[in-house]
Order: structure tokens, then sequence, then C-alpha cells
């Protein structure tokens, strides 16, 4: 896997490449090296793939043949994930084919392009020989079959980074483009030969008013649910931080469907899906943050105070449960239950249940985050009203949920003083419920260990550490309530 980072310009028939001589940390042009490269494109037959800029293909000829599956990321920026060739020409193999389950549902994948390119590749290098920025020229012959093919032909510069910078990147283009290069009015050959032969189907997004409450809560919305297909790729694969992404987008996406439920209506049944799936990847997720949270504290700790198989139990065997965390999630990302949830978010952007509520001006959604604010309010106060101690403190893990609503909420409405004033709140308790989670699944370790005869000392340490942090954050939180309260007292 790799991060693909590139400028694509068109150019005319007659383009010539300009000097490139002279660019900073530039010591040496090599090349330009011919390849014919032969790439068959696979998508599903309403192009669905296409329709949210991603291509896979399988490739014949060059420096790296074989499947490639490229995933967008940001403007210019795709992520790639390889595959050797295989035998056959018309079956995507089963691993790519998983990783765009969210985006084809189960419908077929097929060829629906070929690209023969005749291409010239110069390479800039340091002076050590590394690779700085890759030019490739492209003459390119393009078809779509049918019982009547369409045929493009066309020529394209890329210019893509390989271990140089940004700005080395920006200086080539520049270059390119005095020498009469254009950006390409396509994000990819694809994207330019398909939608030369057929319509490509756009991402569809519900029509509101501008400057509408319809348009902040759908616009917020429609971002979250791109997060949560871009990361579907990443999820699966267990790549770092993607679970959490995943998970946040899904809470978020609940939390809004919650406090706006004057403008989208009838989202009851897909928020309790939302909570569902939000459950599906909080396994691993939280498995991922105990372990890593034992490993700093253990890494942190005098060697004597470390006795017995403490770091395997709370290291490799919490791994092994994380591992099997994940084939789970992978189960039910591969699931009707899984496709019918995206099923029901595509059809919340596209074809929403507005209120009349909707075609009020954005303004008047300020009110919404007032009243999630006071939502935390009162639950601070009726925390304060229990009597015992300890279940004063279970309590507070509500005071945080209500805060973390209120940061969502301010958060669609770009109310950014507000958010990070509530995420104050958020993160103090968070910090406290953290150590009180860490405590639990301490006491139950520190319980097997013992029962395999195993010395229990380093968990009473790890006990010790977790309960000091915990009772810090719990002893801050005052302090941190009432300076919160006063700023959004301002605010609001």
């Amino acid at each position: 896997m790799a991060l693909e980072i590139e400028d694509k310009f068109d150019v005319p028939a007659d383009y010539e490449l300009p000097d490139l001589s002279g660019l900073p940390g530039c010591d040496e042009i090599a090349g330009p090296r011919s390849h014919q490269l032969v790439a068959v494109y696979f998508d599903t037959p309403d192009l669905r793939l296409a329709a949210r800029g991603i291509t896979l293909r399988r490739r014949r000829g060059g420096t790296d043949p074989g499947w490639h599956l490229k995933l967008p990321r940001a403007k210019g920026v795709r992520q790639e994930i390889t595959h050797p060739l295989t035998r056959s020409v018309k079956i995507v193999p089963p691993e790519l084919a998983d990783l765009v389950l969210a985006f084809t549902r189960g419908a077929p994948l097929t060829p629906v392009a070929e690209l023969d390119t005749r291409r010239s590749v110069t390479v800039l290098r340091n002076g050590a020989g590394v690779a700085l920025v890759e030019i490739a020229d492209d003459r390119v012959k393009g078809t779509v079959p049918g019982q009547e093919p369409h045929v493009e032909r066309w020529r394209e510069v890329e210019a893509e980074l390989v271990e140089g910078d940004g700005q080395l990147l920006a200086k080539v283009g520049k270059r390119l483009r005095k020498a009469g290069a254009s950006p390409a009015g396509s994000a990819s050959k694809l994207a330019r030969l398909l939608s030369a032969a057929r319509e490509i189907p756009g991402v569809e997004v519900a029509r509101t008013g501008k400057g509408s409450a319809g348009e902040v809560v759908i616009g917020y919305l429609s971002s979250q649910v791109a997060a949560v297909l871009s990361q579907d790729p990443r999820v699966r694969r267990a790549e770092r931080d993607a679970v959490h992404q995943m998970r946040v987008a899904c809470r978020r996406m609940r939390s809004a469907l919650k406090s706006f439920k004057t403008v989208v209506k009838d989202t009851e049944t897909l928020q309790d899906e939302l909570r569902w799936l939000s459950g599906v990847l909080g396994e691993a997720r939280d498995l991922e943050v105990i372990r890593e949270r034992f490993s700093r504290t253990l890494d942190g700790l005098d060697g004597e105070l470390i006795t017995g198989p403490v770091r395997a139990r709370l290291g490799s065997d919490l791994l092994d449960g994380e591992h099997e965390a994940y084939d789970r999630i992978r189960q039910a990302l591969g699931g009707e239950r899984y496709f019918a949830v995206l099923d029901a978010l595509d059809d919340l952007v596209a074809t929403p249940v507005l209120t009349k509520a909707a075609s009020r001006p954005a303004a008047t959604l300020e009110a919404v985050a007032a009243k999630s604010w006071r939502r935390v309010v009162r639950a601070y106060h009726a925390v304060q009203e229990i009597a015992d101690p300890g279940e004063r403190r279970t309590a507070m893990h509500e005071v945080r949920k209500s805060a973390k609503r209120a940061r969502y909420t301010a958060e669609v409405l770009g109310m950014s003083k507000l958010a990070k004033r509530a995420e104050a709140v958020q993160e103090v308790l968070g910090v406290h419920q953290d150590g009180v989670v860490a405590q639990e699944r301490l006491t139950a370790e520190a319980g097997r260990a013992r029962l395999a005869g195993e010395d229990t000392f380093t968990y009473g340490v790890l006990t010790g550490i977790e309960r000091a942090r915990a009772d810090r954050a719990y002893q801050e939180f005052p302090r941190v309530w009432e300076k919160t309260a006063k700023a959004v007292a301002k605010l609001l």
C-alpha cells in the first residue's frame, strides 16, 4: 500500500517537455524510458466505483504490473493498494473485491474500459541517486466496450511525488504549465474516458435552499456518510485509527439525527442501526486503546516492579482478542445488514424526510446548540444531587455523553468555540472514565493470572496508577466545569 501524490496535466499532441534542470535538490535527470501499458478497468455495470472516484484495474507492462486499487484520500492524493497479477483476466482477486464491498454491495465487477498507453518516463534524482519526482508523458488510447465500442485518444502528463516534497512537485508543475500544459480536466484517465462515452453517476445529495437549516444539516450528514465509506476499506485492512474514525463518524451522525430531528425526521430506525454499527466497531477499538495504554505504562515502570508474564497477558493476549474482534468486524461488514445501513445512509442524504424547519435560515439552528448545552447542565446538576460518592462518580459518565453530543451539535453549526468548551468537559471526564475501565480490566486479568498461579503484584501496581489517574481527573473536573460554564454563558 502507498499514497499516490501527483499532479495531472492535459497537453496537446505536439507538446514538448520543458527543460527540468536546475530545480532545487535535483542533480540528475534520468530518462526518458518508454513502456507500453495495457490496463483493463473493472466496475459494476452502473459504475458505482467511478461515482466515488475509485479505480480498480489489471495492468500489464511497465515497472509495476499487477492489480491496482486506487482510493481517493484528498485532492491529488490517492491510496494505492496492489496485488500480483493473477492468471484470470476477468475475475477480480477476492482480496481487492472485498475492499470495495461498501461501494459495490455485492454487485458484480466486470470490465468497463481498457487503456492502452505508450508511456515515456523521466525521473528527477538527487545527488545520492534517490528518485524525487517522476514525470510520465502518456499517449493514450482508451476503449469502452460495447456493441459499438467507444474509442478516445489523447495525451497527458503526470508529475508524481516519489521521495521529494510538495514544493518540488509544485515547481515541476509550474514549468510544465509554462510549456503549455494545463491542469487536467478529469481526476483520472478512466474518468476522462468513461465520461466521454457515457454518464458517470454522481453522489446524490438532496437539494436544499441556500443558507437554510436543511443545507447545513444535510451537508454535514453527507460528509459523515462519506467518512464512513472512505474508512471502510481501511477498517477491513485493520489500518491504524481507521476503526476509531469510522466509529466517530457513526456517532456524529447519530448525534446529529437526534439533535436536529426538527429538521430531518423519521430516522429512529437508522439511529438504532448506527448504534449497532458503532458497537460492532467498538470492541476492537476499546481493546486497541487499552492494550496500548498498558504497554506505555509498563514501559515507564522500573524493571523490579514487573513480575510474572504480565506483558504477555496485557499485550499479546489482548492483541489476540483484538484480532478476533476484527474478524467479527469483517464478518459484519460483509453482511446484508451492513449493506442495508449503507443504503439507508444514501437515502438519508439523497431523499431525506425534511420538515418545514429545514427551509428556515441556518441561524435558527443556534437554538439547538443552546438546548444541547442545557442538557449537559441538567446532567451535571443531577449528578450533584447524588449523595453516594461512588454512585456520583459512575453518573459522571452521563455528563460526558451529554457533553460529547453538545460538541458534535456545535460542530455541525460551525460553532467552534462552543465545541471546544464542550470538548474540554468531555476530555477530562474521558480521562476519568478510561481510568475506571482500565481498573476493571486489570481486576479481571489479575483474577485470571491468579487462577493460573502467576504473580499478581504488577497488576496491583498498575491498578494504583490507574486509580491515581482517574482521581486526578475527577478532582480537576470542578475547576474545568466552572471555567467552561462561565465561558459558555458568554457564548450563548
